[in-house]
């Protein structure tokens, strides 16, 4: 999973929270390595802020969809933005899904298991197996 996020605790945050939940995160910090990143290990998930420095989230949402091997990878944008507006145009440039800062813990991590078809891995543990 990438994180690209120019927001030292923001990373914290969203890496540690995402640890804690059985995912590994890589982060990245500005935006004109994203893409690279990104082609290099091949994440399950992208999380983008909109606002970064250089290359913005919607431009890199745009990139990540015009590349062949990143296509179909699911991307949650995650701003300060939080017009109607805003979300459909960060729709429009290719995310699948919009979490607005300061983020919610529970919808954060909910989103991203929806993202990746999964439940919560602490919900996986606490439910008895079928047999």
């Amino acid at each position: 999973m990438l994180i690209v996020e120019d927001n030292a605790l923001n990373v914290k945050l969203f890496c540690d929270l995402l640890a804690a939940h059985g995912h590994e995160p890589r982060a990245v910090t500005d935006g004109r390595f994203a893409l690279d990143q990104a082609k290099e290990f091949g994440p399950d998930l992208v999380i983008t802020d909109i606002q970064l420095p250089h290359v913005t989230g919607l431009d890199l949402i745009r990139l990540i969809r015009d590349d062949k091997g990143l296509k179909d990878v699911p991307i949650m944008a995650v701003t300060a933005y939080a017009a109607a507006a805003d979300e459909d145009q960060i729709r429009a440039a290719g995310a699948q899904a919009y979490v607005s800062k300061p983020i919610s813990v529970a919808k954060f991590v909910a989103q991203v298991n929806e993202l990746l078809g999964t439940q919560d891995h602490d919900a996986r543990a606490a439910a008895p197996e079928a047999t």
